[in-house]
């Protein structure tokens, strides 16, 4: 008898739970997605990909993707999100939420409406939500992977170009383009599923990382000012409001340079340090070669996975606290 693949085993473990949610898909005609807020690749990917997947399989239904916009992403990758009234939400819906553990990151807070919520997740966490059916995988490298997943052993149901499409999208962002160390068997097999559905890689590699003329003066800014850590482990850079304006980028953007020292012999992890005027605080995007840094992150204020976090400190008096402790990690 042939050996089942990896993805095969995965559903077969999964069973149980995959079959309550299609169950849910079903049951309910209004179906409104969540995720978390700033959202990133995996965050919109994820959402879109499940929307379009839900659209074309059940056209009868009405589905809703709710958050806030990207700055950059939307709507050049992603359509822009749905701007709803609260009547909306006076009619039983289920309340789909994916890529985030905690309440209190989901971009709308109206996913307590919902009659019955859905959580597929890959981040640790351990938050009960009422009423829901919580599917959680911290060692996927994506949100997308155990969403794909399920939707693959959906055996009845097809995956479009487009639905795929937003999912690999999401699959190579939250694995670093397949280098990050969450990255399994399991990944590319689903990343070979969304192929067989015919999707143009080419086409999505230049539409993710496609940048502007003016971006190149933020990298230049960002190669001419960045700093190493007192013992050479940790690469560095900040970029205060009057720095933003000047650049002409928001605090959301702030990160987009951070992976410039992802290849440097010798630096081990390197960061963005973003001031963020809403808050007031200073964002920290955090990522690493090897070690895990998301015990870094949860000490000052964030969490995240082992190779790509977030952090935040209430301002610079804080900064050489903050890249000692990730210094020390080395």
């Amino acid at each position: 008898m042939k050996e089942k693949s990896k993805l095969e085993q995965y559903c077969l473990a999964h069973k149980k739970e995959f079959k309550k949610a299609l169950k849910l898909i079903q049951k309910y005609d209004r179906i409104a997605i969540f995720r978390h807020i700033m959202p990133d690749f995996d965050a919109l990917g994820t959402q879109m990909g499940l929307a379009t997947w839900i659209k074309d399989n059940f056209p009868q239904k009405e589905v809703r993707v709710l958050g806030d916009n990207h700055v950059t992403f939307t709507p050049r990758l992603y359509p822009e999100m749905d701007n709803l009234s609260e009547e909306w939400f006076k009619e039983p819906f289920l309340a789909i939420i994916v890529d985030v553990s905690s309440a209190k990151r989901i971009a709308d807070p109206r996913f307590k409406k919902g009659k019955y919520k859905l959580v597929i997740d890959h981040h640790p966490g351990d938050e009960h939500i009422a009423r829901s059916l919580i599917i959680r995988d911290v060692d996927a490298a994506a949100a997308a992977e155990p969403v794909v997943a399920m939707l693959s052993s959906f055996k009845d149901y097809q995956m479009s170009v487009e639905s795929a499409s937003y999912f690999y999208t999401a699959l190579v962002g939250d694995s670093g383009r397949f280098q990050y160390s969450s990255t399994t068997s399991l990944t590319f097999e689903i990343a070979e599923y969304l192929l067989k559905a015919g999707i143009n890689i080419s086409e999505i590699y230049q539409n993710m990382y496609q940048k502007k003329v003016d971006d190149l003066y933020v990298t230049a800014y960002v190669l001419n000012n960045f700093h190493l850590s007192p013992k050479g482990h940790v690469a560095y850079y900040t970029l205060d409001l009057s720095t933003q304006e000047r650049l002409k980028i928001t605090t959301e953007r702030g990160k987009e340079n951070v992976n410039l020292f992802s290849n440097i012999e010798g630096i081990d992890a390197w960061c963005s340090i973003t001031e963020d005027k809403k808050e007031p605080c200073w964002r920290i995007s955090i990522r690493s070669k090897q070690k895990d840094i998301s015990g870094v992150a949860i000490q000052w204020g964030g969490g995240g996975h082992a190779q790509a976090s977030g952090a935040k400190i209430k301002d610079l008096s804080e900064l050489d606290a903050f890249i000692a402790s990730l210094d020390d990690l080395f």
